[in-house]
């Protein structure tokens, strides 16, 4: 591996796809925001204040924490452990992407991680896991207020059967091997794209043994509920009478909202569903959408200006040199 800036592997279409990304979802959120009301949002910010602020910002951080502990279990599992300074950043620049559809765009993490020897497949499968670990963490945090507003039910199927399909594709140990080396190393596109899918599916196998996969699903668990529990908080500051179980229902209902739409970010989904049920807890039109464009700006739209700012710094950096890649 020679020490060619990183850069050379993430220019061109990358950064288009970052800016296009970032920008076409932020004009579409300030358009949600002009509908919403900046007056209510504005006021809203006030009954909040800058402490609160800072505790929802302090809470996503945990989040972001957490989740990048259950990313270097991946790694370390999947045998390609990594300094953590680094992989932090890495980690990090991958929310630059997350208004793409899906959050694929985190998958950038695989460009950045190929500089410190972790091959695609690998990379990709840690992705594939945090993906599934999330929803199936969602999920789980959906059942807090099911039967306060039994309505949703039809989604959590949905979520629950994502959940259920992906755990029981990487059941299949002997299954996947056999069609993986049926597959010919030589072909078209499709066929080593197949392949390719295969590979990764089977490495991802490794991040879903039992022992293992209970105690980062937990930690997931956490992590995601340290977000709710800031958007019970910004409820309660905004002097809305919302309980707790019900606010925690709401923000994880919406999450999976997001990801079931394949929304770029899960934007129009999220929103929807947060603004509907708070509407339907009692609040009103304009208070609804302030909360919800709030607790936004301090997740999603905070996890995308880290990932920017650190993706920006990437890009100058120096590939790292050989005895550093395992």
């Amino acid at each position: 591996m020679n020490s060619e800036p990183a850069a050379l592997h993430l220019s061109g279409w990358r950064y288009r796809a970052v800016i296009l990304s970032v920008v076409g979802s932020a004009l579409g959120y300030l358009g949600f925001s002009l509908w919403g009301g900046w007056q209510a949002v504005g006021a809203a910010v006030g009954k909040v204040g800058l402490l609160g602020i800072v505790i929802a910002l302090a809470m996503s951080g945990i989040n972001y924490g957490l989740r990048f502990l259950r990313w270097q279990c991946y790694l370390k599992v999947l045998g390609y452990p990594m300094p953590w300074r680094p992989s932090l950043s890495i980690y990090l620049a991958g929310f630059a992407l997350t208004t793409t559809p899906g959050k694929a765009g985190e998958a950038l993490r695989g460009v950045l991680l190929k500089r410190w020897g972790v091959p695609w497949p690998q990379s990709f499968a840690a992705f594939f896991s945090e993906r599934l670990s999330d929803l199936f963490a969602v999920v789980l945090l959906t059942l807090f207020g099911l039967s306060l507003y039994p309505e949703a039910m039809p989604m959590i199927v949905v979520g629950v059967a994502l959940v259920m399909i992906g755990l029981l594709v990487l059941s299949q140990r002997r299954l996947l091997a056999r069609l993986t080396l049926m597959i010919p190393v030589e072909g078209g596109k499709v066929t080593s794209l197949l392949r390719h899918l295969l590979q990764v599916l089977g490495h991802a196998q490794q991040c879903h043994r039992l022992h293992l996969m209970l105690g980062l699903t937990l930690l997931s668990v956490v992590a995601w509920s340290a977000e709710a529990v800031a958007f019970h908080w910004i409820l309660q500051w905004m002097g809305a009478d919302i309980e707790l179980t019900f606010a925690v229902f709401v923000y994880a209902l919406a999450m999976l909202a997001g990801a079931v739409s394949f929304m770029p970010g899960g934007l129009g989904g999220a929103e929807a569903v947060m603004v509907g049920l708070l509407v339907y807890k009692g609040m009103n039109g304009a208070d609804a959408v302030a909360a919800t464009v709030l607790i936004r700006l301090a997740t999603l739209w905070f996890a995308v200006a880290i990932g920017a700012v650190m993706l920006l710094r990437l890009k100058g950096a120096n590939a790292p040199e050989p005895q550093a890649a395992r």
